[in-house]
């Protein structure tokens, strides 16, 4: 499963942080690259020095407008997810999803333009109260994956959590210079 975020809009100073954690979420939970609007240039950056610790090759661009993203992703024949907490429930559509081979979550900040409900192949809602994106587009990721996103090595890694029941234990690859 190919898996690509877009974050549409960002509400100023608030939002520096929560777009970031999205972007971190998107990479540590199996997508391969976000698309980000109206976002500080240094979230790239930051990005950039996780890649290059913790390794893969998650990318970040910057666009101006969403809508021609959709578009185009629709014409390679990505699936594009709407999370939304007025959508279908995760429950009744994860298994469907799952089927799907290309797919685009959109996650917003801002209250998103109905456009997006209507170009959506699914709006999907978590749960049925106020909650975080952040939270939702981990859920996402995580039902449609069925966890198999944890199973994979980020190639060139630096640095790795090995799991343990107590403590913490990172391994560190020797660089030579």
């Amino acid at each position: 499963m190919e898996i690509e975020v877009v974050r549409i809009g960002q509400r100023l100073v608030r939002d520096d942080r929560v777009t970031t954690h999205v972007a971190l979420v998107s990479r540590a939970f199996g997508a391969k690259k976000i698309f980000m609007t109206e976002i500080n240039p240094e979230i790239k950056d930051t990005l950039r020095k996780i890649n290059e610790t913790w390794g893969g090759n998650f990318s970040v661009e910057f666009i101006e407008k969403w809508k021609p993203i959709i578009k185009k992703k629709k014409e390679e024949n990505f699936k594009i997810i709407h999370l939304s907490m007025y959508g279908e429930k995760i429950n009744d559509a994860q298994e469907k999803i799952r089927k799907e081979k290309k797919l685009l979550v959109v996650v917003g900040a801002e209250k998103v333009p109905r456009e997006i409900y209507e170009m959506a192949d699914y709006n999907i809602g978590i749960g049925s109260q106020p909650h975080s994106e952040i939270s939702a587009l981990a859920i996402l990721l995580d039902r449609i994956q069925e966890g198999q996103q944890f199973e994979k090595e980020f190639p060139d890694a630096k640095r790795k959590i090995i799991p343990t029941k107590v403590g913490k234990n990172v391994q560190v690859k020797e660089t030579r210079d």
